[in-house]
């Protein structure tokens, strides 16, 4: 049966259930209710005239929650926060007195966003670890086989396919910190009023400030935050909703480079995203095999970097204690910065655990490379054998644009090598040759350069990190 309605395709396409899960309405919802139990109790243990039966009775309708009789009541006040205190009064007549008591609407709806947002953060550092460790083993195993490596797209010295997986799990080892610093560091709104102040609370307690600043641990306690701003407005200040997702951008970018660079080896046939086997690539061409997965990774890590933009003018844009102008804005920006990452990290996890490397296609590409590579080492061994270099470099030159011009202009093999062994002047033979071009000479110290990254950064990274 067709949907009849639009849905965002991270909701029916990309996003995994866990982080669907996270900002449903469901979980929105009860974690408010969660929250007006908190500050319930907290009140109670300080001294306000609430009951555990309130307490109790709020408690066994967290999850319950009537979403139709709450949209009723949204109708008829034009506030969600209102409304869903009624709902949930509706369902606790004897704690309806006490909800809410002496809060403002930002201590449930700022509070739910900074709860969602940390949960989300360890949802993707989790994954990314994951990832990293797929990378790692694919590191490993090809450590030591050389390919070409290219700067501007041209061919470069040699480098080995570890040593470049390395490289993307260094970006992706930033990230890793990253979102595992910025979840460390997140800080809870807690209980500060309609402008930050705390003065309902203050006066509830009769004007006690040390109940009024133990109210607001304790309610941050009960939440799992060690953390809270000790100076707010009504909101927490949109400075902390820039941070997260200027490093879920940060991810994004390390991702959209992976994905860029496997859709250039991809093209010259040496690396390839996992394909399955009734997989179309094309509807007209039945040959090819597209890297949708990672175009999909840079598709979703454009949108999430151009997102990281938005909470940068809702940060300015917020007026003294607080303007309200943020919040349909928010509802929509961190909840899609936070799904889309959760797909582009879906997607990773299955393209680093099948990547499929074609080691043949590599050394033909070194092949067609190498003579002109080893330009320099042949040059030096003929010297060393009393040739004169500045002679030697002419014959060399001459020989590499004769060469460089079969392979342009006729298609032909590069016949370098050839034309070095005729020129007696080089005074090498191909066995000579074949020992100077041996591929592991033009590697340096990546193989080394692996071993040490895996067991140093690597390793030494993610053993203490969840």
């Amino acid at each position: 049966m067709a949907k009849e309605i639009y849905e965002s395709p991270l909701a029916d396409r990309y996003a995994s259930p866990e982080m669907l899960q996270l900002f449903s309405a469901q979980f929105k919802f009860s974690t408010w209710r969660r929250l007006w139990v908190a500050l319930a109790e907290a009140e109670m243990s300080l001294g306000l005239p609430i009951t555990p039966k309130q307490i109790k009775e709020m408690s066994s309708n967290i999850d319950k929650i009537d979403f139709s009789t709450a949209a009723e009541y949204e109708k008829q006040f034009q506030h969600d926060v209102m409304a869903h205190i009624h709902a949930f009064s509706d369902q606790c007549p004897t704690a309806k007195p006490i909800i809410h008591l002496g809060a403002t609407s930002c201590y449930v709806t700022d509070n739910t966003d900074l709860i969602q947002m940390r949960e989300a953060l360890h949802i993707l550092h989790h994954k990314l670890k994951l990832v990293i460790q797929q990378l790692s083993e694919f590191a490993k195993k090809y450590a030591k086989l050389p390919c070409l490596g290219y700067t501007h797209f041209q061919p470069a010295q040699l480098t080995t396919y570890g040593k470049r997986a390395c490289m993307w799990i260094q970006d992706f080892l930033l990230d890793f910190d990253d979102l595992s610093l910025r979840a460390k560091q997140l800080k809870f709104l807690g209980v500060k009023g309609a402008t930050g102040t705390q003065a309902s609370f203050l006066s509830l307690f009769n004007n006690d400030h040390d109940k009024v600043q133990m109210l607001d641990q304790l309610v941050a306690k009960k939440m799992g935050f060690d953390q809270l701003f000790v100076i707010s407005g009504q909101t927490y200040t949109r400075k902390q909703d820039l941070q997260v997702l200027q490093v879920l951008a940060g991810l994004a970018a390390s991702a959209h480079k992976f994905a860029t660079d496997l859709r250039l080896l991809a093209h010259l046939k040496e690396l390839e995203e996992p394909f399955a086997e009734k997989q179309v690539g094309s509807s007209a061409m039945p040959y090819k095999r597209n890297p949708i997965l990672s175009e999909r990774i840079c598709a979703l890590s454009r949108f999430v970097i151009s997102l990281s933009e938005n909470p940068a003018y809702t940060f300015a844009t917020q007026w003294l204690e607080r303007s309200l102008d943020d919040s349909a804005n928010r509802r929509l920006a961190i909840p899609e910065a936070f799904l889309a990452c959760d797909a582009i990290l879906n997607l990773l996890l299955t393209v680093t655990g099948g990547l499929v490397i074609y080691p043949k296609m590599i050394s033909r590409r070194i092949q067609e490379e190498l003579p002109f590579l080893a330009t320099e080492n042949i040059l030096m061994a003929s010297v060393k054998k009393g040739g004169d270099r500045q002679v030697l470099h002419e014959r060399m030159r001459a020989y590499s644009q004769e060469a460089g011009n079969r392979i342009k202009l006729e298609g032909g093999k590069n016949n370098l090598l050839e034309l070095l062994i005729a020129d007696p002047v080089f005074q090498l033979t191909e066995a000579e040759l074949d020992r100077i071009l041996d591929v592991n000479e033009f590697i340096g110290c990546a193989p080394k350069q692996v071993e040490d990254f895996l067991e140093k950064e690597v390793k030494e990274r993610l053993k203490d990190k969840g």
